[in-house]
This record gives C-alpha cells, sequence and structure tokens, in this order.
C-alpha cells in the first residue's frame, strides 16, 4: 500500500511562476514521484480555505513553505495553526518546510520570527546533528536550496536538532517519531531559485543577490531530504 500524503499548500505562487511551476504542491509531487518508497499525495490550498473532509484519513501532513509570515496574523494561518494542533493532539505525523518548519515550531512552543542573519538564499549546506534509523541514504553533510529571512530562533523543549550552520542554527528537527521539519526546500530546483533569485533581486541588494547566484553551481541533497521524509512517514518506533 503506498503512503497517503496530506500536501497542506501555503502559498500561491507569484503569476511569472504559476505557467511553469503550478504550486509548491506539484513540486513536492514532482519530487517524491522519483523516490523508492510509493506515495499518492492529496494538495489542499489552505490560503483558499481548503481542507481534507473529516472521513479523510493520511499517514502524514505536509506543511509548505509560503512567502508569508508564520508569525503572520491573516486569517487562513490563525485556521491552519488550529487545524495543525488539532492533528498533532491526535498523534498525526506532521512535515514542515520552511515557513511549515518555523510554523509547527511556533505552534508547538518553539519561536519564529525574522532573522537578524537577513536574506538566505541560493544553496546553503549544514553539519548534519543527529542520527536516526529514517535517515538513510547516510550524509556527513547536507545541502539544500533555501529563500528565507525568518528562522526558528528556539526550538519546542522536545525537539532534536537534525541540521545547523552559523546562519541557521536550527536548519532541521524532529520531534520524536511524530514531526520532521527542514528550512531549506527540498522540493526546488535550481531554475526555480533563479526565477525567485531574480524577482526579488531588488529587495535582496547586488551583494546577496550575486552570491546566491553563483552558490546555484553547487549540487542540493533535495533527494536525500524527500527519501529521508517517506522513510519517517513508514517508519514504525520499536516497541520499549
Amino acid at each position: 500500500m503506498p503512503l497517503r500524503i496530506c500536501i497542506l499548500e501555503t502559498d500561491i505562487l507569484r503569476p511569472e511562476l504559476i505557467d511553469q511551476y503550478q504550486g509548491y504542491g506539484q513540486m513536492f509531487q514532482r519530487l517524491f514521484s522519483q523516490q523508492p518508497i510509493a506515495a499518492e499525495f492529496t494538495v489542499y490550498n489552505v490560503v483558499k480555505g481548503e481542507y481534507p473532509s473529516d472521513d479523510q484519513t493520511f499517514d502524514a501532513y505536509l506543511v509548505t513553505g509560503s512567502k508569508a509570515d508564520s508569525f503572520g496574523t491573516d486569517p487562513w494561518i490563525q485556521t491552519l495553526k488550529t487545524y495543525l494542533l488539532n492533528r498533532y493532539e491526535r498523534g498525526d505525523k506532521l512535515l514542515g518546510v520552511c515557513f511549515g518548519h518555523q510554523l509547527l515550531a511556533l505552534l508547538l512552543g518553539g519561536k519564529s520570527e525574522r532573522a537578524s542573519q537577513g536574506w538566505g538564499v541560493g544553496t546553503h549546506s549544514y553539519k548534519l546533528a543527529a542520527k536516526a534509523p529514517w535517515m538513510s541514504p547516510v550524509r556527513e553533510e547536507l545541502t539544500l536550496l533555501i529563500s528565507h529571512q525568518d528562522q526558528v530562533t528556539e526550538l519546542p523543549e522536545n525537539a532534536t536538532v537534525i541540521a545547523s550552520s552559523d546562519f541557521c542554527p536550527f536548519a532541521a528537527y524532529h520531534i520524536n517519531d511524530q514531526v520532521l521539519c527542514f528550512q531549506g526546500h527540498p522540493e526546488f530546483i535550481h531554475d526555480y531559485s533563479r526565477a525567485l533569485l531574480e524577482l526579488r533581486q531588488e529587495a535582496l541588494g547586488s551583494q546577496i543577490y550575486s552570491k546566491g547566484v553563483a552558490s546555484l553551481e553547487q549540487e542540493h541533497h533535495g533527494a536525500t531530504v524527500a527519501e529521508w521524509m517517506m522513510r519517517f512517514v513508514a517508519h514504525k518506533p520499536e516497541a520499549a
């Protein structure tokens, strides 16, 4: 039986990007379709108020990235927080990327805010700080495509850091066998990162923009993170 994953899409792409990339839900489906673990996906755009019906069940719920702030007060963000807290309390598995990573940290007792480090763009490398049975294939360090100016600055107290860097100390974490989150974007491809950099060139300033574009020469481990996520969802902890 393939895993059933609910993708809670928390953004609508800029008009210039929609034709080519559709949305983050589609980008994740393309990424996960290349993984060895079979899964089926249903996408709900929560900005538009779309959610699964009560009788639908999933093996995990994935919260995507967004141009919105995780600490924002938009009504759709408040609705999503209530929904996710309910899912967490039921024991459902939750996955978060970028905005989702920050929102789940915030929701479960941590802190997310505008980072004093400024914008992180392009390709970024992290040291791996923990090992777990679902972290296969094994890597010594992790490189991901990023685009964020907010960060998790305090983790929930029961969270374990997986990946960190000087720029982003809490770049990935998990909470037991229930929550797994990454600041970087496994679903991004180099062309999408380049398009985002072009659109944000003015806001970023020439130095950050140029450095970000140059960093896109590096490969990234999005496929590895996708496999970790699916193994995390499929993983059944051994009874104590």
